[in-house]
């Protein structure tokens, strides 16, 4: 077993006891979707990922490329490439502290993001009309297309609300405390 990190948050995750295979599953998947959204509102890539696993000191959970890679299509909804590992809670733990760091990192482009769905939806306007919504909902329903299994059964629509409950989410993550709420959220899902 690894030595669990300590960064001063580590606490904030714990655990009255081990959640069941169904639930880990659904940890995996909700954690791939938020770093996806993190993707593709904010472009930012594995050396990102990498570099906040390093500012995190969780350099023993997330070495390299290859050990991100295999994290992340842990998510039992992505397409098979091989190379698919189990998710331990040390890990889960360490990708909701990577991705809320890295939303705390983006907090103004998420807000700026949210105020505008604020907007159009006030407006009764479609997302796609501003710029920023509308590359990010593209970016988003691309990459899920091209790393998911199920695309295929998903409409346009329901990926398109997704998408926008993913950014709504990433408001609270890159707050204080994020890594709480989303460790909170992860846990309460059925």
């Amino acid at each position: 077993m690894k030595n669990p990190p300590s960064p001063p948050q580590w606490q904030d995750l714990a655990l009255a006891q081990e959640p069941q295979s169904l639930a880990l599953d659904n940890i995996k998947t909700q954690l791939d979707l938020v770093l996806m959204a993190l993707e593709s509102l904010a472009g930012i890539g594995s050396e990102s990922m990498l570099q906040a696993a390093k500012e995190l000191n969780l350099e023993s959970l997330v070495k390299d490329r290859v050990d991100l890679w295999r994290l992340r299509q842990s998510n039992p909804q992505r397409k098979s490439q091989g190379g698919r590992k189990k998710l331990d809670v040390e890990e889960a733990r360490a990708l909701v502290l990577i991705s809320c760091h890295l939303a705390k990192q983006h907090q103004e482009l998420i807000r700026r993001a949210v105020a505008l769905l604020e907007q159009l939806t006030a407006q009764q306007r479609a997302p796609h009309q501003a710029a920023l919504l509308g590359d990010y909902l593209d970016a988003f329903n691309n990459t899920y297309e091209e790393r998911m299994a199920e695309s295929e059964s998903f409409s346009p629509d329901l990926l398109t609300q997704i998408a926008l409950k993913l950014l709504i989410d990433l408001l609270f993550y890159s707050g204080s405390n994020g890594h709480r709420r989303l460790w909170l959220a992860l846990l309460q899902q059925k």
